[in-house]
């Protein structure tokens, strides 16, 4: 019986405590005791150094308070537990508590007669957080209806603010008789009595049923958003669609967050009436989320090694500091795949990323590094493509060929019930933070491909569709792989022809690859017998025995190098890095020069900045702080053996022939012309057949279409098949 003796006071919301004053199920707190305890939870919790945590909060900010669950538990644990399960219940004892404190804290102001009077404090509004860790979004179910619940996302849509009644004013249209209804807190309605309650006097008409009409004007409001929180890429399961959960926010926490953003929420799972046509499922309600605490998880740099544990650290700088180690890490990239070295270091590289910087005139330089794999079938790109997914902290694989523009950016969609338009983020703001991994890149349509240009360079996405303009952050690496337009790599044709992506989206990858399938018996037997191996023994074939193993710690030791270090370049690093690249823009234009022909990938300051990210990128694995000449110089390798090569791929114009096979191309070139007249056309394929009946070899006449084709002479059309024949 405790609390007996509280005071029998009665409230007049004692609807929301049916049973008494008290709750018998979760003991009987009675209301006013509730309210008591709270206002000395507020006025006189400590922190550890003393200080009145939330009571100088409270002065500094005085329209909202938020309040560490584990406080509340060291304070009175039966409040805290109270709050769990009943929050829809405590939470407004705990405002109007704070609402109260507040008031008692400010000094007397004089007003306008000049006398001392109480100052007019507003509403408080409480945000709570909690230190526990979130519970996934599919075990959310019906025993968790209406207590406190946490969960972790990605926001993908938000709508647009909306005024929401807390106190609903309605006037009788008989007797003009005022009654004011109170609105249940988050998507809920308010509920109209039918009829008036006003005692008709003799001879007066009674009022009939139903004759409220709401007062607009004369009502309380709110701000209220709701917002769309689907589960973090990485937490679905495997073959499963991911899961939403809708959020509604009132008050301060409206148009805090926008969509690509990464939440941990508090909040009260709740329900509300779906729409007015299932008249039928009365029963039925939609579940959603009435937020009371929200916190966005900050971006890796920002929040540091946290969520290490001291062994972890001292493993992983243990193993930073071993000679080998940037060796061993490369290893660990795409085990089971054998060869390509080089590519497997540049995807170590894309997986550890530079650093980010900011200018102080706010501009932002990106840290992420692109890399783009081009070349023929059946050289492990989507296998390396695959292993990043599963390996990058934040990945999103996604096909060229079943990827659109908005499904990569964002899309601005149509909401069925309120018809207006929202916001959902695409596959670039879902990995924001992370690798987007895009497969059959070449496939993808030119307009869609456009639409990747901003996100890779500058780093947001910018919408202005439907009245929505926004900017979206997509801070993420892109790695890509294409095949050449003809399927496989022609060493007959040129750079440009093999490469049939734009200087624009080119210029923006900081390593191409080009991966050829070459033939040798040596090599094709080592192949053979890795694979083998692999088939036969499952993944024993790929492991060592070193104690260091698997992708997980991989992925913790990628997490814990992009959260704690932030490497810059050495004054050394720097000038070396300014001469070489002077030196490669000069060889690049004399090329130019010789062939008469610009290169197919452009040489430009961004792949100055692209070593430069590659060097802090190779200095991160060994977590130093600085980038010195030799990372600069295994930076300078791998650009050479990537970039550098593709510029010069392919066949060099007609230069260095030997006069046989100069010959040969001329009597070619003479066939070609003496078969086809001015203006006409002919089928590739025909014309290659024809020709090699009269005993001519077919990289011969490939050789001599080329070189007509460059010199202008003959057109290509509908895809390379059809040859014209120009003047």
């Amino acid at each position: 019986m405790s609390g007996w003796d509280e005071g029998a006071v009665f409230y007049s919301d004692q609807a929301q405590f049916p049973r008494g004053g008290g709750d018998p199920d979760h003991g009987s707190l009675t209301r006013h005791a509730a309210l008591r305890k709270f206002k000395e939870f507020i006025r006189g919790f400590s922190g550890e150094k003393g200080e009145f945590r939330y009571r100088e909060s409270l002065v500094h900010n005085p329209d909202h308070l938020t309040i560490a669950m584990e406080d509340m538990n060291s304070f009175d644990a039966d409040l805290a537990d109270k709050i769990r399960k009943l929050p829809a219940d405590y939470l407004p004892l705990l405002e109007s508590a704070a609402a109260e404190v507040l008031a008692s804290l400010r000094s007397k102001i004089a007003s306008d007669t000049g006398e001392m009077e109480e100052p007019v404090t507003g509403d408080v509004q409480i945000f709570l957080s909690s230190k526990e860790n979130p519970v996934s979004m599919r075990s959310i179910g019906a025993e968790y209806m209406s207590k406190l619940v946490k969960i972790a996302g990605i926001t993908i849509a938000a709508s647009r603010v909306k005024a929401k009644a807390t106190y609903v004013t309605l006037l009788c249209k008989n007797c003009k008789n005022i009654k004011t209804v109170a609105c249940r807190p988050g998507l809920g309605g308010a509920i109209v009595p039918r009829s008036c309650d006003h005692v008709p006097q003799p001879g007066e008409e009674p009022c009939p049923l139903d004759p409220w009409i709401v007062a607009p004007d004369k009502s309380k409001y709110v701000d209220l958003q709701t917002l769309k929180l689907q589960e973090n890429p990485e937490d679905v399961p495997t073959g499963e669609l991911p899961r939403n959960m809708l959020l509604s926010v009132d008050r301060h926490l409206v148009q805090s967050v926008v969509p690509g953003t990464r939440l941990t929420v508090i909040g009260i799972f709740s329900v509300f009436q779906a729409s007015a046509a299932q008249k039928g499922a009365v029963g039925v309600k939609q579940p959603y989320i009435r937020v009371v605490g929200m916190e966005q998880t900050r971006e890796m740099n920002t929040n540091g090694p946290s969520t290490f544990t001291l062994d972890e650290e001292l493993e992983f700088k243990e193993f930073a500091q071993r000679p080998d180690a940037y060796a061993k890490l490369c290893s660990m990239i795409g085990p089971s795949i054998y060869g390509h070295a080089d590519v497997k270091k540049a995807i170590a590289c894309l997986l550890f990323g530079g650093s980010k910087k900011r200018l102080p005139d706010g501009v932002r330089l990106r840290g992420d590094t692109h890399v783009l794999l081009l070349g023929d079938p059946s050289t492990a790109k989507s296998q390396f493509l695959k292993f990043v997914e599963k390996t990058a902290p934040i990945a999103v694989y996604t096909s060229g060929k079943g990827s659109s523009a908005a499904g990569l950016t964002a899309s601005v969609i149509r909401e069925s019930s309120s018809r207006e338009f929202y916001l959902e983020g695409g596959a670039m703001v879902l990995a924001d933070g992370g690798v987007v991994c895009i497969d059959e890149f070449d496939k993808m349509r030119p307009e869609d491909r456009v639409a990747i240009h901003e996100a890779m360079e500058q780093q947001t996405i910018s919408i202005a569709k439907a009245g929505i303009t926004t900017v979206l952050n997509s801070r993420t690496s892109v790695l890509a792989a294409a095949n050449p337009p003809s399927g496989r790599y022609d060493d007959l044709k040129t750079a440009q022809d093999n490469i049939d992506l734009q200087t624009t989206i080119l210029s923006r990858f900081d390593l191409i690859f080009i991966v050829k399938d070459v033939r040798l018996y040596e090599q094709d037997k080592l192949i053979a017998s890795h694979i083998i191996k692999v088939h036969a023994s499952g993944a024993a074939a790929a492991k060592t025995d070193d104690s260091i193993e698997g992708e997980n710690w991989l992925k913790r030791y990628i997490e814990y190098c992009r959260g704690s270090c932030q490497p810059r370049l050495s004054e050394k690093a720097a000038e070396m890095l300014q001469n070489k690249y002077v030196e490669i823009r000069q060889r690049m234009r004399q090329q130019a020069h010789e062939t008469g022909r610009s290169s197919a990938v452009p040489i430009t300051v961004r792949q100055l900045e692209a070593i430069i990210r590659l060097s802090e990128a190779l200095a991160k694995m060994r977590l130093t702080s600085v980038a010195t000449q030799e990372h600069v110089e295994e930076a300078f390798r791998l650009f050479n053996v990537s970039t550098m090569d593709a510029a010069r791929s392919g066949i060099n114009e007609h230069l260095n022939l030997t006069p046989e096979i100069a010959n040969e191309i001329k009597q070619a070139e003479t066939q070609i012309k003496r078969r086809m007249g001015i203006g006409s056309h002919i089928s590739e394929r025909r014309l290659i057949d024809d020709l090699t009946r009269m005993g001519m070899n077919e990289s011969i006449i490939r050789r001599a279409l080329l070189i007509m084709h460059q010199r202008d002479e003959v057109e290509y059309k509908r895809e390379r098949h059809i040859i014209v024949r120009k003047a």
